[in-house]
């Protein structure tokens, strides 16, 4: 038993000794070998440090490197508190400053004015307090927030009468946040009110001057929308987006973008802001310079983009007072692509509105990313090439245009009657109606005959929808933009409504869909992604462009599973389209292709949420050279006018379509 608790006894003072060694050695480590090391690490745990305010963002460039956002420096007063400022002190450098400058107190608020009124009259503040409160908050009973609670629910209207409501405001506006915080107290600055602060600093402790960097739209309005929004320092971050940018390290007052192409490229646009280490003495020093964003150039051709809209506004506004039986048409939609690379090279659409007499106008471009439009015939390529996969026709199968009758329906018929037997190209080159039912009837595996049942295999709508798929329609494109909708996809199934489906009266698409379905055309089946930027580029020191990061090459999404020889054929079809249906819409540029497209649809007339009113809607899609082409274009004009019926039909469509591929040739060559 004794030699059990000798050795017990060993063990614990060789285990001590042991600890005691490595205690040792590590305190030597700390304090002799690695002391700057471990010096450091406490430096760097305890430091304060500051991000500064906002630097310039990137700019943004056109294909031409034609300016289109530049930044501009604003007068702005702000304030920081230094250390050992008391509320005497604030107080007096509020008054010399309500002096001096303007200031807007619309957005002042009770609160704030009872606030000050408090810091002004602490001795009557406190005696709104009974004693049996002040014990309760003694005690701890109640919180000092409770307590300066109970004082602002007693400050009376009379009481706020003695407050300046200058003062009070500029007292709420320097003392929100942090102590360290740089509070902006005015943007916009006159001359008068930037020079006075910024003689007077020393009597003016705390308060200083600087230039924020706010937003220069060289162009005006033209391609305003989908270039985007930042927010402002006053507002901060929106609400909507507080999570998403506080979560990447932002802060609740920085500008960022909050829409479109600011939002979309926020990562590259946005710079790195100086960093400060705040001293001890309530200074700054400078550890890190801060560094404007990347500029970054855009597909769009700015000068494009601006006949465009011009062409818009002139062609909508005078079928909309002009021309009869518009009463229902709003607006047109323009997509210009270069279908080689997937490059958007205009993208506008106006919106008109007239009450009272007075017309207003506007830019609705963010409908072509989520307006579904009722194409019409000018998916026809894309439902003859079902046709072609399932191996239902052939090149030159032909078929007799005459109504299709389905027992209790209506007659289906071509637009015009006695076409006679056409084949697959004429059908594409006439808009044959009858044709593209024969067909699908085919892909439905459905025995046919006048005015019996049509019993369909119901797969027949995943084939035609898998086909349209391959050109971009029906699922989302993914731009560049971050706000996209998928179309309206039809739910049932009846015989007819593939009829409908096969000739575009079914499913609607968004405009930047058809855009990209006429772009694989132009491209004999390579679909490519439809994109805005076109470059990153380095900043520069001076107004000139940035060394180039990175180029944006064409990405291949997709190539059509469709034999060349079919491809060809709906090619050639689109061709003879403009010498039939489609003449002129492209004015008298060189080779073009293109298909036109009417469909009857619907409108909401009251704003009631109900369909109630039958129109016609219009559209044009179409490419140039046919051999090779520079771009290809999408022309749109919704409920053209009310009805279906054969009564006079405004050409808007077909005059925005001839000036807008006239003036893109024009620029392209």
């Amino acid at each position: 038993m004794k030699i059990n608790l000798n050795t017990r006894l060993y063990i614990i003072l060789s285990i001590s000794i042991i600890c005691f060694i490595l205690i040792i050695y590590q305190i030597s480590n700390i304090m002799l070998f690695n002391k700057e090391k471990f010096n450091k690490m406490l430096s760097d745990l305890t430091i304060n440090v500051v991000e500064g305010t906002s630097v310039p963002r990137g700019r943004i460039y056109d294909r031409n490197y034609n300016l289109l956002v530049d930044n501009v420096g604003v007068k702005t007063i702000y304030y920081k508190r230094e250390k050992g400022t008391s509320t005497k002190d604030l107080i007096n450098i509020i008054k010399l400053l309500k002096d001096n400058i303007e200031i807007d107190t619309s957005n002042i608020s009770d609160r704030n004015l009872k606030e000050y009124y408090i810091v002004l009259y602490e001795d009557e503040a406190n005696k709104l307090v009974t004693e049996d409160e002040l014990n309760s908050y003694k005690e701890r009973k109640i919180s000092s927030t409770d307590l300066l609670n109970i004082k602002l629910d007693r400050i009376t209207n009379e009481e706020l009468n003695k407050i300046d409501k200058e003062e009070a405001y500029l007292y709420y506006l320097m003392t929100k946040g942090y102590y360290y915080d740089e509070n902006i107290i005015k943007t916009y600055a006159t001359e008068e009110e930037y020079a006075f602060v910024a003689s007077n600093v020393d009597k003016l402790k705390g308060v200083n001057v600087k230039l924020e960097w706010e937003r220069k739209y060289l162009y005006g309005d033209t391609f305003r929308t989908i270039l985007g929004n930042i927010s402002n320092s006053s507002s901060g971050i929106p609400k909507e987006l507080k999570d998403y940018y506080l979560s990447k390290g932002y802060s609740l007052n920085d500008k960022v973008g909050v829409s479109y192409l600011e939002y979309q490229y926020e990562d590259i646009l946005k710079g790195e802001k100086p960093v400060y280490k705040l001293n001890d003495d309530n200074s700054y020093s400078i550890i890190k310079e801060g560094i404007r964003g990347n500029d970054i150039v855009l597909t769009i051709d700015i000068n494009i983009q601006k006949e465009v809209e011009q062409i818009l506004k002139e062609e909508v506004v005078n079928a909309k007072l002009n021309n009869y039986n518009t009463e229902y048409y709003d607006g047109s939609h323009v997509i210009v692509v270069e279908p080689s690379t997937g490059e958007i090279l205009a993208f506008s659409s106006i919106f008109m509105l007239e009450k009272n007499g007075e017309i207003s106008l506007y830019d609705n471009s963010p409908a072509l990313l989520t307006n579904p439009v009722t194409p019409g015939s000018m998916v026809k390529g894309a439902s003859i090439s079902t046709g072609f996969k399932e191996g239902v026709i052939e090149p030159g199968t032909t078929f007799m245009d005459e109504c299709v009758k389905i027992q209790n329906t209506p007659e289906k018929c071509s637009w015009i009657s006695g076409i006679g037997v056409v084949n697959d190209v004429e059908a594409l080159a006439i808009s044959s109606n009858v044709y593209q039912y024969k067909t699908a009837m085919r892909v439905a595996k459905a025995n046919y005959y006048y005015n019996g049942p049509l019993v369909i295999d119901e797969t027949a709508f995943d084939k035609y929808r898998s086909m349209f798929k391959e050109y971009g329609l029906g699922e989302k494109t993914n731009i560049d933009l971050p706000v996209e909708s998928e179309g309206v996809i039809g739910t049932k199934k009846d015989a007819g409504l593939l009829l409908d489906l096969s000739i575009g009266q079914y499913d609607s698409y968004t405009p930047i869909q058809i855009a990209s379905y006429i772009s694989t055309i132009a491209m004999s089946g390579d679909r490519y992604q439809l994109h805005f930027l076109k470059e990153i580029r380095n900043p520069s020191d001076s107004d000139e462009i940035g060394t180039l990061k990175e180029k944006i090459e064409p990405k291949l999404v997709h190539k059509v599973d469709l034999d060349p020889i079919y491809m060809s054929r709906i090619r050639e079809g689109f061709s003879r389209v403009m010498d039939s249906t489609g003449y002129d819409y492209m004015g008298d540029i060189p080779y073009p292709s293109g298909k036109t497209g009417s469909a009857e649809t619907f409108k909401d007339t009251d704003n009631d949420g109900n369909i109630d009113t039958e129109t016609l809607s219009k559209g044009f899609v179409g490419y140039a050279p046919s051999d090779n082409p520079r771009f290809s274009m999408v022309i749109l004009s919704p409920n053209v006018k009310k009805g279906h019926n054969n009564d006079y039909t405004s050409p808007v469509n077909y005059k925005i379509s001839k000036r807008v591929a006239s003036k893109v040739f024009e620029f392209l060559q």
